[in-house]
């Protein structure tokens, strides 16, 4: 789906789909699909919630999100303050 209203979104490795609705956080949109993802701040700050976006792009919608200039390069994400630009595939945190 490439809408007005959002895009297609998969968390691997487990291949569960979700829509991502251009005016909501990642987080937001892979809760309401029912996929658990870890969060706890919500605002780009605790880092509970990386991820690493493996297809796509999106637009972190604070200008200081948590990430280091490596993380950046490495295409991590902080889902709870990031919003789809396109398709996306976001790879779960190794850690849990």
């Amino acid at each position: 789906m490439d809408t007005a209203l959002g895009f297609d979104g998969e968390v691997v490795p487990d291949g569960a789909r979700f829509v991502a609705w251009r005016d909501q956080s990642l987080l937001q949109s892979v809760e309401a699909a029912g996929i658990p993802w870890p969060s706890a701040c919500r605002n780009g700050t605790c880092r509970t919630c990386l991820g690493t976006l493996t297809l796509g792009e999106v637009r972190h919608t604070v200008p200081w999100p948590g990430l280091s200039a490596d993380e950046k390069s490495e295409r991590c994400v902080l889902p709870c303050v990031a919003q789809p630009l396109s398709h996306l595939v976001l790879r779960r945190a190794p850690l849990w």
